[in-house]
């Protein structure tokens, strides 16, 4: 394991030793900072999407900071699959970074200068690497629940697939 993975990895550990599940936490600073993304999550009434969602991430994360053999390709990916769900490129790009500040956050004072420099370094990889990645045409979906279902259908169950 590489220095800056080791790094990123203690600062994982320190906070989820002081916050525990990162999950709501990262998803709740997403849906302040981007309220139409909350309607997205419609259908994961019990969080398990959120959560395998920031799982990958935090396992790219652990990849691009550390061997590098398959997360930019993911993230590359990623991006396009999520222009195709119409999140703008703009909302898949800040999500590294809110990662990052909300694991520091959570990490308080148990955050090292070494470990803020190893998330600075790879959050300048990663956006370098989304910036550089082809734009997209496609149009962003209108992110309001209520514009999507109708009055009365909120909350209406789907068989799982």
């Amino acid at each position: 394991m590489t220095d800056r993975a080791a790094l990123i990895e203690a600062s994982f550990a320190a906070a989820i030793a002081a916050a525990g599940d990162p999950v709501p936490l990262v998803y709740a600073r997403l849906f302040a900072m981007h309220p139409g993304m909350e309607a997205e999550f419609w259908r994961d009434r019990s969080g398990a999407i959120r959560g395998e969602m920031l799982t990958r991430v935090f396992e790219a994360i652990m990849d691009m900071a550390g061997p590098q053999q398959w997360a930019r390709l993911y993230i590359e990916s990623e991006a396009v699959t999520h222009d195709n769900y119409g999140i703008s490129r703009h909302v898949f790009a800040d999500f590294f970074p809110l990662v990052a500040a909300t694991i520091r956050d959570a990490a308080g004072s148990a955050l090292t200068p070494a470990m803020v420099a190893a998330w600075d370094d790879l959050l300048s990889e990663v956006s370098d690497m989304i910036a550089q990645l082809p734009g997209s045409d496609t149009p962003q979906r209108v992110h309001d629940v209520e514009a999507i279902l109708p009055t009365g259908v909120r909350g209406i169950s789907f068989p799982a697939s």
